[in-house]
């Protein structure tokens, strides 16, 4: 088979829009999943309630991503009467299921504060909203921002699931480019091609912010 570069010009404007797309609910979900991720691993701290958010956290993590997007997309509009466009549906549930797991990450940076910090804050007398804004969560969130940078590239290569359920993604796009020819071979090795040129410059940048990290 050759390669058609006529084609391909002619595909890419497609295939940018869908990337576009691609981005911006890696975005948006990014911004949903480090938010919520704060306020899971916080309320997972509070007794009674912190059992009951943990139970959620565990059940989002033990589901697959691709059901919990069909879940959302097609039951809920039947089941709550909520309905939402395949674009929210993706930022919504790619967010709370990265929260889950950027939960984790928060509480792993909030143990490692050493005890003598917070036994400084308890001598001081300060409010507990102190404690948390002033002393924990400036020294816990610094170390986590390596994890949640590879979360969000996770996220990237994840929303073709979105695919499933017609969001115009960088893979669909890549699709409906390549049936006005039936061409594909093009087509998907672009779409292959720009989420490895983008994926893997920013591991490498997490490494380096890793290794920052790891010498503060």
């Amino acid at each position: 088979m050759n390669w058609d570069w006529e084609f391909v010009a002619g595909a890419m404007p497609g295939i940018l829009r869908g990337l576009l797309t691609t981005l911006e609910i890696t975005v948006l979900g990014s911004l949903v999943a480090y938010a919520l991720g704060l306020v899971f691993a916080l309320v997972r701290r509070v007794p009674k309630v912190g059992v009951v958010m943990q139970a959620f956290i565990e059940f989002v993590r033990s589901t697959p991503l691709l059901v919990q997007i069909f879940a959302v997309y097609f039951l809920f509009p039947s089941a709550i009467g909520v309905r939402m466009s395949p674009f929210v549906t993706g930022v919504v549930v790619i967010g709370i299921h990265y929260a889950c797991y950027t939960a984790e990450v928060y509480r792993a940076g909030i143990d490692a504060v050493p005890k003598g910090q917070w036994e400084a804050a308890t001598a001081l007398s300060l409010p507990k909203r102190r404690v948390w804004t002033s002393v924990v969560l400036p020294q816990a969130v610094p170390r986590v921002v390596p994890a949640l940078g590879n979360y969000t590239i996770s996220m990237f290569k994840e929303t073709p699931l979105l695919l499933a359920i017609g969001v115009f993604d960088l893979v669909n796009a890549a699709k409906e480019e390549g049936a006005y020819a039936y061409k594909y071979v093009e087509v998907y090795t672009i779409a292959g091609l720009l989420f490895l040129l983008l994926s893997y410059p920013a591991s490498l940048l997490v490494r380096k912010l890793e290794r920052r990290v790891a010498h503060t």
